[in-house]
């Protein structure tokens, strides 16, 4: 989607109301939320579809820094003020945020950012408790860990969402060529912010779809890559009526 005037005007406040709390971590912290805000285009896509539902429960699992925490603020902020875009799903306004990650310099940046705007605990997804949620989000994180470990984040997943709960799992989409781009790049990212190098576990797209109808989700996906030399795919996942 190409936004135009006013309301390229409008995604434009929202990066910078998003951006402006890293500013008390540090400079790399308020240089990467501008970058991964402004390129990547899952962030604008669940926003503009409507896919965080205003005052849900949103659980962030990989959340980083707290990007998604500091957007869905800023979008309460520019709803209030009017400045929400026309054309767009209602604003996730009051959405409160868990988020969950290993890397302990992130979620500091994060506390440090976003003070008691949300709650960030450092801790491995495969071990760490989940909240119940409305809506989980899952992006870009899952293939550090095995197949069988995959398989029971997801199964935990299931279980903290009622029926009708959301989750939002970008993956990478192994049967494509350019997922081979995808981890070298995504293995160059690590070394480069000094972590350590971990295998990754790709899997096709077809075999994603299947393991979370196996758990009761109605599946719908969603290229996710425009812009970039990705495999990314937006799996939107609801638990159904059945389950």
């Amino acid at each position: 989607m190409t936004l135009t005037g006013p309301a390229r005007q409008q995604w434009s406040a929202l990066i910078d109301v998003a951006s402006e709390p890293y500013r008390k971590a540090d400079r790399f912290a308020w240089r990467f939320a501008r970058g991964k805000l402004g390129f990547d285009p899952v962030f604008r896509h669940v926003l503009s579809q409507g896919l965080i539902a205003p005052q849900a429960r949103v659980l962030d699992i990989g959340c980083g820094q707290g990007l998604l925490a500091s957007l869905l603020r800023a979008c309460t902020v520019l709803a209030a003020q009017g400045r929400w875009p026309s054309g767009w799903a209602a604003a996730p306004a009051a959405a409160r945020v868990t988020g969950i990650d290993l890397v302990l310099r992130d979620v500091e940046r994060a506390r440090t950012s976003l003070g008691e705007g949300a709650e960030f605990v450092c801790g491995d997804m495969r071990h760490t408790p989940f909240p119940d949620a409305d809506t989980v989000v899952i992006l870009d994180v899952l293939h550090y860990i095995s197949v069988p470990e995959q398989n029971e984040v997801l199964a935990r997943v299931r279980r903290a969402l009622p029926v009708h709960g959301r989750l939002l799992l970008r993956v990478g989409d192994a049967a494509k060529p350019r997922f081979l781009i995808s981890k070298w790049v995504d293995a160059m990212v690590v070394w480069a912010r000094r972590h350590r190098t971990v295998p990754q576990f790709g899997r096709p797209l077809a075999e994603w779809i299947a393991c979370l109808e196996s758990l009761g989700f109605e599946v719908r996906s969603q290229p996710m890559s425009q812009g970039t030399p990705f495999a990314n795919v937006l799996l939107i996942a609801t638990v159904s009526n059945a389950a």
